[in-house]
């Protein structure tokens, strides 16, 4: 059951940052209910009714109870204080819409991947869009009940780097929500900091500082 959502005030005029986040993940693991269970506004989704026609096309399995598909993107909105403001959107997740991916990708900070652990492999394609995309991430396990694995185990079958963090969740649960999207902004400011080092250690190791920090200050 999806956690119910508040009515806010329309967006103020002050604001005028907009920070975006993408939610993706395999057909049926959660990104709606997320999406829905986190934003301040009603969220705007694209669900429609599933058909016997698609039937032959979407991928049922452990899923055989699902109704309802999004055929676009969902999205959120949180505040996060007078001037910036969080947009948030959830990617459809079958493969006849993912040519819709790219352009969602477009212009992100960064992204959650949301797996179902019975079904790990479905995560596959979106860990390699991110990737090839140089989008950073975090992998969020949406509970479903399944069999218990390791994080070990997880990060193994996924092929996630060690800098990659990956957390539990209940996509149904706001504060659980809210957790995962305060993972992601915290390792985006760590990535953050380590970029910004590493080009301060590079200028003060190039030729030009050397020669800068070598030359006598003029004589007044």
């Amino acid at each position: 059951m999806d956690s119910a959502t508040s009515d806010r005030a329309a967006l103020q005029a002050t604001a005028d940052n907009g920070l975006k986040i993408v939610v993706v993940g395999g057909f049926g693991v959660g990104k709606t209910t997320m999406v829905r269970s986190v934003s301040e506004i009603r969220p705007l989704n694209t669900e429609e009714t599933m058909t016997r026609a698609g039937e032959a096309v979407d991928h049922l399995d452990g899923v055989q109870s699902k109704t309802s598909t999004t055929v676009a993107f969902d999205f959120g909105r949180i505040t996060l204080d007078a001037r910036s403001v969080l947009y948030l959107f959830g990617a459809p997740g079958q493969e006849r819409f993912w040519f819709l991916w790219d352009r969602l990708f477009s212009g992100t900070l960064g992204a959650v991947v949301l797996v179902d652990t019975r079904r790990l492999a479905d995560s596959w394609y979106a860990i390699d869009r991110l990737e090839h995309h140089g989008t950073p991430f975090i992998v969020a396990c949406n509970d479903f009940g399944g069999p218990l694995h390791t994080e070990q185990q997880i990060r193994e079958a996924l092929d996630l780097s060690p800098d990659v963090p990956l957390v539990e969740c209940d996509a149904r649960d706001r504060s659980s929500s809210k957790y995962v999207l305060i993972t992601l902004v915290e390792h985006l400011h760590a990535l953050s900091v380590a970029r910004s080092r590493t080009a301060e250690a590079a200028l003060a190791g190039s030729p030009a500082s050397a020669a800068a920090a070598k030359t006598p200050e003029p004589t007044p």
